[in-house]
């Protein structure tokens, strides 16, 4: 069995600040607002909340382009808020987690304003900067964000790297200066008391410093994937970070680690590797990408879904610890993406919940998915304000000539913005969220799709999630237990096992409309069992309902 750690039999919730609870009618949620709900999150079972980014910033890219690190944006509050934010969730039994965003930096961070004004600034090597080549960009690398990766600064005639928007400056890891300030960063917040940190694309700290040309597709720009993810010293200054700063605490990693192998996750979050404790893989995240990418109205595989979710939990089974979610900030809203919003959205909702966190690992729900969320579903592209969906539509529908209608449907189905409309609180103007106007849309169906609707419902969502995570507390097998993949070829049922010492879990889960036939495996027939969770109220037996989620449990 795995060494116990309390981050792996905890839940974390992860809070988009801007959408989770306004406190000043201003229509931004702020730290007031998340302290005001608190009572919420600990009645759900919540023990670590991460906080998306609350630091200073313009907000280019919501917040992940920071200014400065220990600031709070005003628009979030004050420090003295976020203090009494981590006292008050302490007290109440609750760890806070941080974001920590360090590939890059705001354009406005004042290493960068310092760093762009002279090429003999003291500040110059904490960012890449590269001469041009015949008149044009270093290489052919294109922005994640779109266009180009290199952005022409006039005052020196050079180009600064940035992966992301060209307000994303990409930081310079080979240089020590740089690291020795991030780390002197993270401890003055690990000092002050939170309890980890979620390290944004972390696995792209280290570039190739060689900027060869990258794959171009046949599009105007080439991949820098290859060259800066996962990249030659990625390790040795997580190995660093951890000897310097994370073995001195006792406290949770986990890094946002884009295309990441198993090979490669093993080296980040293996117990003898000294790096992290954990990653995010995406592997699951990407089954319905078409020919543009995540630009899709694909619906996923089961059997490709079971497939991947299956190798992660086997692979890493006796040498890193998994992460669970279906769905955060940068994904649609996981009942519209693998379940069934329309018809049968909270049947779909609760069997979801049940099929990924009776597996092992850490849960991370995003707000709201305990209430059953749907994608916003936005008729107009003024209704959005993701700075990636923007981009993409623009590009998609300019240089690739996809059909403006077919555009708009890409964009209800995976738009970032679809999981950062705000929280429904119950039925009043603008869902309880804002007594202002809010920042970004209210999904319309609010007033029939809100925690006040559910808390006290016993059959709600919710209180579904809330028995879900009641159990994970009080059963070391659904934390701990070994994971057994059943009917590997079924294109509608995922079924597996869970066991340890004599303990075993029987766990079956309907993706589909339909009522199934499935026989239970013989070891499971031939002693007593009783159901521990269930979203149906009764058992059919070997009839298998709508998406219907069921777990035998064998003591």
């Amino acid at each position: 069995m795995q060494k116990k750690s309390w981050y792996k039999e905890s839940v974390v919730y992860q809070i988009y600040p801007r959408s989770f609870m306004d406190s000043n009618g201003d229509g931004i949620g702020d730290i007031r607002g998340i302290i005001k709900k608190l009572d919420y999150l600990k009645n759900l079972g919540v023990d670590i909340i991460w906080i998306s980014p609350i630091y200073e910033s313009p907000n280019e890219d919501n917040g992940y382009d920071i200014s400065d690190y220990q600031n709070i944006l005003s628009e979030f509050g004050t420090m003295e808020d976020f203090d009494k934010l981590l006292e008050t969730a302490h007290d109440k039994g609750m760890k806070i987690i941080m974001d920590l965003v360090v590939n890059h930096t705001s354009d406005e961070h004042q290493w960068f304003v310092e760093s762009r004004k002279s090429k003999d600034n003291s500040y110059r090597d904490y960012y890449i900067w590269k001469d041009g080549k015949n008149g044009k960009e270093p290489n052919n690398w294109g922005s994640w964000f779109g266009g180009s990766a290199w952005q022409y600064d006039e005052n020196t005639e050079m180009y600064y790297l940035h992966i992301f928007s060209s307000k994303q400056p990409d930081l310079n890891w080979d240089n020590n200066k740089v690291r020795n300030e991030v780390y002197k960063m993270m401890k003055w917040w690990l000092d002050k008391g939170i309890d980890g940190f979620r390290m944004d694309v972390i696995n792209l700290i280290s570039k190739d410093h060689k900027f060869p040309d990258g794959k171009s597709n046949g599009g105007l720009y080439g991949d820098l994937g290859p060259y800066c993810l996962n990249g030659e010293h990625v390790h040795e200054y997580l190995k660093e970070m951890n000897e310097n700063v994370l073995s001195k605490y006792d406290i949770m990693t986990v890094g946002e680690t884009a295309d990441v192998t198993i090979e490669e996750a093993k080296k980040y979050s293996a117990c003898d590797r000294n790096e992290l404790d954990m990653v995010f893989q995406f592997e699951h995240m990407a089954l319905d990408s078409g020919d543009y990418g995540k630009w899709s109205n694909n619906r996923f595989n089961l059997i490709d879904l079971k497939k991947v979710l299956t190798k992660w939990q086997k692979e890493l089974e006796e040498k890193c610890w998994n992460t669970l979610f279906w769905s955060n900030h940068d994904q649609p809203r996981a009942v519209s993406r693998f379940g069934n919003d329309k018809d049968h959205r909270e049947i779909s909702a609760k069997m979801l919940g049940t099929c990924l966190y009776m597996m092992r690992g850490t849960p991370f729900i995003f707000q709201g998915e305990e209430l059953g969320m749907t994608n916003a579903y936005f008729d107009t592209l003024d209704e959005y304000r993701d700075l990636e969906t923007f981009n993409a539509y623009e590009d998609l529908t300019k240089k690739h000539g996809i059909d403006k209608e077919l555009m708009m449907d890409y964009l209800k189905h995976i738009s970032r913005d679809n999981a950062r409309t705000p929280m429904q609180w119950d039925d009043s103007t603008n869902a309880g969220f804002t007594t202002g106007t809010p920042w970004i849309s209210v999904n319309k169906n609010y007033p029939d799709i809100n925690a006040n609707n559910q808390v006290d419902d016993h059959g709600s969502v919710y209180n579904y999630y809330r028995k879900l995570f009641k159990l994970r507390h009080e059963h070391e097998i659904i934390v701990y237990g070994d994971y057994k993949l059943l009917e590997p070829d079924n294109n509608e049922l995922y079924v597996y096992t869970r066991s340890l010492n004599k303990n075993k879990l029987l766990v079956i889960c309907n993706f589909t409309q339909k009522s199934l036939t499935y026989e239970v495996p013989e070891e499971f027939r031939k002693v007593n069992k009783r159901i521990l969770i269930s979203n149906y109220h009764d058992d059919l037996g070997e009839e298998i309902r709508p998406y219907e989620a069921k777990v035998y449990m064998v003591d």
